[in-house]
C-alpha cells in the first residue's frame, strides 16, 4: 500500500472525502510546505552567516532555489495529470510565474526593513527577526502561495487529465496448469 493510500486510511471519512475531492490542492499544499521549510532552512542559514546585511537577498535566494525543487514535485507529483503545453514552454511559465512570486514574497519583507524600518538601529534585533518572520516568512509566503496556485493552474498547467498515467496494479500469481 502506498504511503498516502496508508494515511488515508487513518482519516475520518467526511474528511477523506474531501481530501480525495481536492487532491491537487492538498498535493500543492505538501509540496509548499516541504518548499516553505526548505526556503526557511536556506534563508537563516544565508542571513545567519554570508547574507547578514543582506536579508531580502538571502530570502531571495532561498526561495528561488526552492523553486526549483517546487517545480520538480509539482509537475512530477501534485499536477502530474495536468499539462497541455510541451515541456520547455510549460517550465519556462513555471519560472516566470514563479519569479513573479519570489517578487510578491520578498515585497513584505523589503516594506518591513525599507519602509517601516523595522530594522536594527529603529528597533532591537528581537523585534526586527519577528519582524522579518512576519513580514518576509509568513505574509510573503501566503502571498507567494496565492500567486503561483493561481498561475500554475491557469497558465503553466491549464488543462486537466492531458497527462494521464497508467494505474500500478498488483498481479496475482498464475497458478502453474501442471500443478493442478
Amino acid at each position: 500500500m502506498a504511503f498516502v493510500e496508508s494515511v488515508l486510511t487513518r482519516v475520518p471519512a467526511p474528511l477523506r472525502a474531501r481530501l480525495l475531492r481536492h487532491r491537487e490542492l492538498v498535493k500543492f499544499a505538501v509540496v509548499g510546505s516541504l518548499s516553505f521549510v526548505f526556503t526557511m532552512t536556506v534563508n537563516y542559514a544565508l542571513k545567519l552567516t554570508i547574507l547578514t546585511e543582506h536579508p531580502v537577498t538571502a530570502l531571495a535566494i532561498a526561495v528561488t532555489i526552492a523553486t526549483i525543487l517546487s517545480y520538480i514535485l509539482n509537475r512530477e507529483w501534485s499536477f502530474r495529470t495536468r499539462g497541455g503545453r510541451e515541456r520547455p514552454h510549460e517550465a519556462a511559465l513555471f519560472f516566470l510565474i514563479s519569479g513573479v512570486a519570489v517578487g510578491l514574497n520578498s515585497l513584505p519583507l523589503y516594506v518591513s526593513r525599507y519602509f517601516l524600518h523595522l530594522q536594527v538601529p529603529e528597533v532591537s534585533l528581537v523585534t526586527q527577526e519577528v519582524a522579518d518572520f512576519g513580514f518576509g516568512i509568513i505574509l510573503g509566503t501566503l502571498l507567494g502561495t496565492v500567486f503561483r496556485w493561481w498561475g500554475f493552474k491557469k497558465w503553466v498547467f491549464p488543462q486537466a487529465d492531458v497527462r494521464v498515467r497508467p494505474l500500478r496494479s498488483v498481479t496475482e500469481p498464475v497458478a502453474d496448469e501442471r500443478a493442478a
